[in-house]
């Protein structure tokens, strides 16, 4: 869509000229991001340190069921920042309130299964069954984009009532209340909100541009949780007596966070964005792409709460919840990378696979080792495929991407 049909739409659409720009309110919801992953790392290192072996693996849980809410409100202000332009005021009120809203469920987290449901859940349901109320009058030439939002809106007050209702529900039954309300949010999300007797139209974001925004948005998310590593290593760092021990895995965190980000852009992350502007079905591809982006961004947080076990018990007893997140959270980001690379190249990365093979592998005698060195096995694998990643680019030309949609 160019200037001029988005003059005439009143400036509420994003126009190419806004193609590839990241504008400040978008940079200040993302900051705010950081902070509410940290808070989930934090959260779930907690119950891992925990002497009850249930609490322990429960954590698991935990970490997805607060990570993903969080991540379903940065996706889907994504999706509002590409689709329309960030000139509006309306948009821009909307992505203060998101980036409030955010700040509010990221400050929950401590407590969100004991005391604080509500921080959590009121301002995600707010947010998602309120911005499209917002959204609706302001698109009353765009019939589409008018039935999506009326669609959300009905689909997030529907599962509001799961929310709130394990906002007021003792622990174990507001995790099982929220894990159900998440994933009908999801599922519903991936095919449209769809709504018996309402039309569909397209209106994916991914669909409804040619811009290159959404793509970049994706990366930035990716940065973002490597950022957090660092953050989460940086503070627990310093907060302990810089042994020998403490400063290897300070290392090491570092090592993976750097070897993560070379896996994540050698080469499928650079040529993303060329990728979905030459898929036929930009639709499916996005919808494909999102989910690699969220599993990486789970792998890097199981990275970051890896490091936060392996510095405050170096040595010792790996307890077998503690090698999960260890070895988990590599192999978790190896996934969502093999992803998409299917994506991008339409082929399975068999590097990233043999990767994921041999975390699996490695489990069992690392049970018998300290965290230390399981922590070391995993940057080693890391290591192993950026090294065969540089080995197989050498001396070619760079690749251009072959989407299979």
């Amino acid at each position: 869509m160019g200037r001029t049909e988005s003059v005439k739409t009143g400036g509420i659409l994003r126009g190419e000229e806004d193609a590839r720009q990241a504008n400040f309110l978008e940079l200040f919801f993302d900051l705010v991001l950081v902070f509410a992953l940290n808070g989930v790392v934090t959260r779930v290192v907690q119950d891992l340190f925990s002497e009850s072996v249930w609490t322990r693996w429960l954590s698991l849980l935990y970490t997805v069921v607060l990570a993903l809410p969080l991540l379903w409100l940065w996706t889907t202000t994504a999706h509002i920042t590409s689709r329309f332009s960030h000139r509006s005021r309306w948009i821009q009120l909307i992505v203060l309130l998101s980036t409030f809203g955010l700040l509010i469920m990221a400050a929950s987290l401590p407590y969100a299964f004991v005391a604080r449901g509500a921080a959590f859940a009121v301002p995600y349901v707010l947010l998602h069954a309120g911005r499209p109320l917002l959204l609706r009058p302001l698109l009353r030439k765009h019939e589409a984009l008018r039935r999506l939002y009326t669609r959300k809106a009905i689909w997030f007050s529907a599962t509001g009532v799961l929310w709130f209702w394990g906002a007021t529900a003792r622990d174990d039954e507001r995790v099982v209340l929220w894990s159900i309300a998440i994933t009908v949010d999801l599922i519903v999300g991936r095919y449209g909100w769809p709504v018996p007797g309402m039309r569909q139209l397209p209106a994916s974001a991914w669909a409804m541009t040619s811009s290159r925004h959404l793509p970049e948005r994706y990366e930035q998310l990716l940065l973002i949780a490597l950022g957090e590593t660092m953050l989460a290593i940086g503070l627990s760092y310093v907060s302990h007596p810089a042994t020998p021990a403490a400063t290897a895995i300070l290392v090491i965190t570092f090592l993976s966070t750097v070897l993560m980000w070379r896996i994540y852009f050698y080469r499928a992350g650079q040529v993303l964005a060329e990728a979905i502007a030459l898929s036929a079905n930009r639709e499916a591809a996005g919808r494909t792409v999102g989910t690699a982006h969220v599993l990486m961004v789970l792998g890097s947080l199981g990275v970051a709460a890896g490091s936060k076990i392996a510095l405050a018990h170096p040595g010792g007893h790996t307890r077998p919840a503690w090698l999960a997140v260890i070895l988990g959270g590599p192999a978790v980001f190896l996934l969502g990378r093999a992803q998409l690379e299917r994506i991008v190249f339409n082929r399975v990365s068999r590097r990233r696979m043999v990767g994921i093979g041999t975390l699996f592998l490695l489990a069992p005698p690392l049970v018998l080792a300290p965290p230390l060195l399981a922590a070391t096995t995993a940057v080693a694998v890391l290591l192993g495929i950026a090294v065969a990643d540089a080995r197989h680019a050498a001396g070619r030309p760079p690749e251009a991407p072959s989407p299979a949609v």
